[in-house]
């Protein structure tokens, strides 16, 4: 009967003790970007394996006990178990790259993202997005970073998709199951499990820490789904990107607040903070609260400090996808906090305004990690020039060629994603250092002394496959919608292991135009029915939920894949995961994408099929931009942009048509004797050693750490050392400043050369009269803005020399100062210059961190 009290207890698998490191295995992702450890899995039971996600948790439970005794006497299991177990054993242990890089740092990087996709059995990601994260914390855990990850705990995931009979997306939300995860519950000394208080209006929540091991690094995720809170609270770890703002925002307080707390809680502070989009802005908020309230500091010494160990980085390359707050929400849930950081409601609000003048502009998260952050980056350099434009008006005084917002690009973890047989050809004739140097340039080249027939045969294995999974899942879904006998027959013929695979899987968002390729069916229909060149498309992928546009768009790709011409030749698989995902980039020999540029803030699955010798058809959008060379894939355009949407979509389809007819289709089907396509080939091996070692997690790791994190805890350290004193002289300065610099005039400007003819290679010099106000030199620094103007007589690529105080000014008073400085002449042109006035101080990340500026 209802409310009856249930006590809990707890089955473990028992295992016999010679397969005790089976568990051990288990708990540690570690097992997932090593072959050879999913093969022992795998060894155990291959169909359970497969029908259990890859869980060799699941499959620890699921296995029969018998199963365990046969293994148990089998000595070349457990053969290979030991040598898995030495390996996992030898990679702990190793000496890493930070290690020798940067000894003794002190560095403790926390990690924060909504979502983290590690693996398909752990299903706490929905996209892109978290992939990243999952593959981020792959790679700084064989670099030895000192990083940890932080996230929510869902107890429902992401959504499983399925569709209907018209092809309509439908969502079902099964429950995670907690014990037949990698959960690792952290606990108390005394053995309670560990738990922090997270404020909401008018009350505290619970939340409980799990942990995930990855590798080397800990991954750690907070629940809410626990007794001490009501049925409401328990929600808000439900589900991912669920709900409505109100829930999105008690999700952003219990990661960003929530997340600092566990740390600190779990003895583990962390010194430098990287905030991966803007959901866990909270967090510097947090850490500000502990320096002020616990230690006794003000707000602009707290900022100061924990400002410089703090990253951020944005995805979002439009303003809607930024999530944002009206004041009155803001008031309400962090209206704790305006009190705890002694702001008025003016100052607080502007923490997430670009003007913080302007009332009617609502509370950005992506805004208040910005102005709470020493380092803020895009994620591709395409996506760097979108980003500087989009938040422009933070620094109005500013060209938007020097906002301060640099790029990242993204990659991949390739050991994640890599083909087994791809990696063993790798292994033969790149050597093995190529899964420990992935950035190595000079071991990518030898891709070119792999024989083409070993190459392609082995891609034919993995094409082959793919099409066999496709074939599985389509009479699957067939299967569930009840379709007749003869149509589930029907899909043990559709696609051609032999036939010119193309795969289209991602997000369907609109911009991505996924029904892009049927704008045009007659054409599309000649193409994949050719009966000597045949081609054919697999499709995958998920809307969101409230994306009724993104569902449009699935819903006529699987109306189309249903007509007679394209039934054979086009597939929709649903419940696109990352198994999915990876027999697709492992499988297909080119890959489309294409989005409305420059909406795709960078994409990161054409750099996975790369890996596997896959090529990209793509618009130039995203990582694309950096990765075509012109002869390592294909681009659809050459980078234009279109105000014209529909004129955009037949033009842009048309070139697709265009490239499959003219080069890619001919160049596949092409052979000679010995049958390979000895020009495709040839391709293959350019998108590999172009694209693998540049696009890749670890060199974008070793980016972070090299302009993110390492210079964020130097800073950091600089400014707490000695009770904040760097913080509080830089708070101390920035208040001068803020409150005198209008005090700053250039007064004069003498450039007798300007009225001249110059050449090439002389200097234009020029002297300033500049009245510093309470200022001296030495907090300024002046700048001869100059470079070749535009027919605007604008200068679209500036450069800055900077000027010398060479005297005090004619008046005498000591406020004015006469600057000089020389503009060099290196080429002919229409030149233009001007004069500048920025902050200067020693514990600044840059000059343009303050926002102030005085131009001539």
């Amino acid at each position: 009967m209802p409310g009856r009290p249930i006590r809990t207890f707890t089955v473990l698998p028992f295992l016999p003790a010679r397969l005790q490191p089976l568990q051990k295995l288990a708990y540690n992702l570690w097992w997932s970007w090593h072959s050879e450890a999913v093969a022992l899995f795998r060894r155990i039971d291959p169909d359970l394996f497969e029908a259990l996600d890859h869980s060799p948790i699941r499959l620890l439970g699921a296995t029969d006990q018998s199963r365990f005794e046969e293994l148990a006497k089998d000595d070349g299991f457990i053969a290979h178990m030991e040598r898995v177990e030495t390996q996992l054993d030898c990679y702990m242990n190793a000496k890493t790259w930070f290690q020798e890089r940067y000894p003794d740092s002190g560095v403790h990087v926390a990690y924060f993202s909504m979502e983290f996709g590690i693996h398909e059995s752990v299903p706490v990601y929905s996209g892109g997005l978290g992939v990243l994260a999952g593959d981020h914390l792959k790679s700084a855990s064989d670099l030895g970073v000192p990083l940890c990850g932080v996230s929510l705990m869902y107890r429902e995931g992401y959504f499983r998709q399925y569709l209907n009979v018209d092809g309509w997306q439908q969502e079902r939300y099964p429950e995670n199951d907690f014990f037949n995860l990698p959960l690792i519950l952290e606990k108390n000394p005394d053995g309670s499990p560990l738990l922090i208080e997270v404020p909401l209006p008018g009350k505290r929540i619970h939340v409980k820490v799990w942990r995930i091991q990855v590798g080397r690094v800990p991954l750690y995720l907070l629940d809410a789904n626990i007794p001490q809170n009501s049925p409401e609270d328990r929600n808000i770890t439900a589900q991912l990107y669920g709900g409505d703002t109100t829930m999105r925002i008690q999700q952003e307080v219990v990661l960003g607040i929530g997340g600092v707390r566990a740390l600190r809680a779990l003895g583990n502070p962390p010194t430098v903070c990287h905030m991966n989009e803007g959901h866990s802005a909270f967090c510097s908020l947090e850490r500000i609260r502990v320096l002020m309230q616990e230690e006794g500091y003000d707000f602009p010494t707290a900022r100061e400090a924990i400002k410089a160990g703090t990253c951020f980085t944005t995805h979002t390359p439009v303003p809607a996808g930024n999530d944002v707050f009206s004041p009155e929400m803001i008031e309400r849930y962090l209206g704790e906090y305006m009190s705890a950081l002694q702001l008025d409601r003016r100052a607080f609000l502007g923490l997430g305004r670009q003007d913080i003048n302007d009332e009617s502009e609502p509370f950005g998260m992506t805004v208040l990690a910005i102005h709470l952050a020493n380092t803020s980056n895009g994620v591709s350099q395409l996506h760097g020039v979108v980003s500087r434009d989009m938040w422009k008006r933070i620094w109005k005084d500013l060209p938007v060629i020097e906002v301060p917002i640099f790029a990242i690009t993204n990659g991949v973890h390739t050991q994640s994603w890599i083909s087994p047989d791809i990696a063993n050809l790798y292994d033969r004739y790149l050597g093995v250092q190529w899964e420990e140097r992935p950035t190595d340039y000079e071991i990518w080249k030898r891709v070119e002394q792999i024989p083409d027939e070993e190459l392609w045969r082995t891609h034919d294995r993995c094409r082959e496959r793919l099409v066999s999974m496709a074939r599985r899942r389509l009479k699957a879904q067939l299967k569930r919608l009840g379709s007749p006998p003869a149509e589930i027959e029907a899909a043990d013929e559709v696609l051609n292991p032999d036939a010119l695979t193309i795969g289209f899987a991602r997000r369907f968002a609109t911009y991505k135009r996924g029904a892009l390729i049927f704008r045009n069916a007659e054409r599309l229909a000649e193409i994949v029915n050719s009966a000597n060149r045949p081609v054919q498309f697999i499709f995958a992928g998920k809307a969101h939920p409230k994306d009724h546009g993104g569902k449009e768009v699935i819903a006529q790709v699987m109306q189309n894949t249903r007509l007679a011409e394209f039934r054979k030749h086009i597939v929709f698989l649903e419940d696109y995961d990352m198994n999915i995902t990876r027999a697709m980039i492992q499988g297909v020999d080119v890959w489309l994408n294409n989005p409305r540029r420059p909406l795709e803030a960078s994409g990161t699955s054409g750099m996975k099929v790369c890996t596997n010798g896959g090529m990209n058809m793509s618009i130039l959008d995203g990582w694309w931009c950096e990765g075509y060379t012109g002869d390592n894939g294909w681009s659809i355009g050459s980078g234009e942009e279109y105000t014209d949407l529909k004129y955009q979509d037949d033009v842009e389809s048309r070139q697709i048509y265009e490239l499959l007819e003219r080069e890619i289709v001919p160049m596949f089907y092409t052979r000679g004797q010995d049958n390979l396509p000895r020009q495709w080939i040839k391709r293959m091996k350019r998108s590999i050693a172009t694209n693998v070692p540049v696009f890749n997690t670890n060199r974008m790791v070793q980016e972070y750490v090299e302009r993110c994190y390492w210079p964020s805890q130097q800073r950091y350290q600089k400014l707490v050392a000695d009770q904040l004193a760097g913080a509080k002289e830089l708070a101390q300065w920035r208040q001068k400043l803020l409150s005198a610099w209008n005090q700053i005039r250039i007064e004069a400007v003498d450039a007798p050369q300007a009225s001249e003819i110059l050449r090439v290679g002389a200097g234009l010099d020029v002297k300033a009269n500049i009245n510093l106000g309470s200022f001296s030199p030495n907090d300024v620094e002046v700048q001869l803005f100059h470079g070749v103007t535009d027919s605007f007589g604008e200068i679209p690529q500036p450069q800055t020399t900077t000027m010398s105080a060479v005297s005090s000014g004619p008046n005498g008073n000591g406020t004015t100062w006469t600057f000089a400085g020389s503009i060099p002449c290196k080429s002919s042109g229409n030149y233009g210059f001007n004069i500048r006035v920025l902050p200067k101080h020693n514990h600044l990340p840059h000059a343009f961190e303050p926002g102030v500026v005085t131009w001539g």
